[in-house]
């Protein structure tokens, strides 16, 4: 697994403890730098941090298209998955587009469910394909 890999994976972690424990967006992300056990790199501040920021955004665009799913009927894991996979994919210029949406779908593929992997991957297939009409 790459560095980055690692990193997203990590970002993953926080995202999801702090939704688990009904923090904001990122709200435990200054006790894991912290604690830096495990270490969370510069990319991990960053993805975290990016998702935060943009999280009105990201959940909006994820509530209008994911067909039959809302953000509450989605698994936690997938949720935070994807924000960090819209992120990547509309507001991380450093980050191609075909690698936010290839390592989303395989942290689905590693932590979520088997139906996990196509959701993810269809729901930012589609985000990328509006990403010129969107406006963000």
């Amino acid at each position: 697994m790459s560095a980055r890999s690692k990193a997203r994976k990590r970002a993953l972690d926080v995202l999801y403890e702090s939704e688990v424990r009904g923090l904001p967006v990122g709200g435990t992300l200054a006790d894991r730098v912290a604690d830096n056990d495990p270490p969370v790199n510069e990319f991990t501040v960053a993805l975290v941090e990016g998702v935060s920021d943009h999280i009105d955004s990201i959940d909006d665009l994820l509530s209008t298209h994911s067909v039959g799913w809302s953000l509450d009927r989605m698994p936690a894991v997938d949720r935070n998955i994807l924000r960090i996979g819209v992120y990547e994919l509309l507001f991380d210029e450093q980050v191609p587009d075909v690698v936010a949406v290839s390592e989303a779908v395989s942290m689905a593929r590693d932590l979520s469910t088997d139906e996990s992997p196509a959701f993810v991957n269809g729901l930012l297939a589609r985000l990328l394909q509006l990403k010129p009409t969107l406006g963000v």
